[in-house]
C-alpha cells in the first residue's frame, strides 16, 4: 500500500483523539515512517487507565486532544511546515525553566530528548539526552513501554490565550530499559503545562514542569540484564 492509500485510510478512519489529515492533504505530508501512524494500542491503555472522561466539546477535551495531536506530529512528521498545531515562526518549548527550543530544534531532538535534557554533571545524569539521537531515544522508550505511554489532562485552570493545565503520563514497564529488566509495574508522573496560543489556536509557546525522577525511579529499579537478554524491538508506533 503506497503513501497516498495509507493517508486515505487515515482520513476515512480518523483517530478519535488526534486530528490527522483533511482530504486535500492526502499524499502531501511527509511521514517519518512513510505513512500515518496508528494508535489503537495506546488508545486502549488510555481508555482503561484515564481518571476521567471529559465531556465532548469541553475545554479539557479540546486541550487533551490538541496535545495528543501535537505529540503525534512531533514524533511522526519530518517537516515543520506540515505541523497544524503550532505557529512554526514563533514556537518555543521551555522545560523545567531551561532555555527555550525552537520548533526546528525540538523536531530534530525528538520529544524525549527535548523533555529530558538537563544541566546536571554527566556523572549524575541517568539519561544523557545529548548522546541520544531521535531514533535511539524513541527505540528505548518504545521497548520499555510496549503498550505505549498514555497521557491525559487532569485539570484546566485557564483558557486562551494562555492555557494552564495539569497532566498525567503513565505506562507499564514491560520491556527492558538501558540494561534494566522490566518490572511490569505502572510508572506515572504528573506535571503542569502552559500553552500560549494565537488567534487560530496554534501554539506559540509551551512551558512544561515535571519531575523526571518520577519516571526514572521506576525504570531504573529493574534488575541489571546483559545485552544478550534484550529482545529485538518491534516496529509498532509509540505515542501518547
Amino acid at each position: 500500500m503506497g503513501i497516498g492509500q495509507e493517508a486515505a485510510v487515515a482520513v476515512a478512519g480518523r483517530d478519535k483523539y488526534r486530528s490527522f489529515l483533511s482530504e486535500d492533504e492526502v499524499g502531501k505530508v511527509q511521514w517519518r515512517n512513510g505513512a500515518p501512524p496508528t494508535f489503537d494500542v495506546v488508545n486502549k491503555l488510555f481508555e482503561e487507565g484515564r481518571t476521567k472522561e471529559w465531556p465532548k466539546g469541553s475545554l479539557e477535551e479540546t486541550v487533551q486532544n490538541a496535545i495528543k495531536t501535537w505529540e503525534m506530529e512531533l514524533s511522526h512528521k519530518t517537516r515543520l511546515q506540515d505541523f497544524k498545531t503550532i505557529n512554526p515562526d514563533k514556537f518555543k518549548l521551555f522545560v523545567n525553566g531551561r532555555e527555550g527550543l525552537s520548533g526546528q530544534e525540538t523536531l530534530k531532538l525528538g520529544s524525549y530528548n527535548a523533555l529530558l535534557k538537563n544541566s546536571l554533571p554527566e556523572e549524575f545524569q541517568y539519561y544523557k539526552a545529548d548522546k541520544e539521537t531521535f531514533e535511539s531515544s524513541h527505540e528505548a522508550f518504545r521497548m520499555a513501554f510496549p503498550r505505549g505511554f498514555a497521557w491525559e489532562v487532569l485539570a484546566v485552570y485557564s483558557g486562551p490565550p494562555v492555557i494552564a493545565f495539569k497532566f498525567r503520563h503513565w505506562g507499564f514497564f514491560e520491556g527492558p530499559f538501558r540494561g534494566h529488566a522490566p518490572t511490569g509495574e505502572k510508572i506515572e508522573f504528573i506535571g503542569l503545562r502552559t500553552l500560549k496560543v494565537d488567534e487560530s489556536l496554534r501554539v506559540e509557546e509551551v512551558e512544561i514542569y515535571y519531575d523526571p525522577a518520577e519516571l526514572f525511579g521506576g525504570l531504573l529499579k529493574g534488575s541489571s540484564i546483559s545485552a544478550s537478554q534484550i529482545p529485538t524491538t518491534q516496529s509498532c508506533p509509540f505515542a501518547s
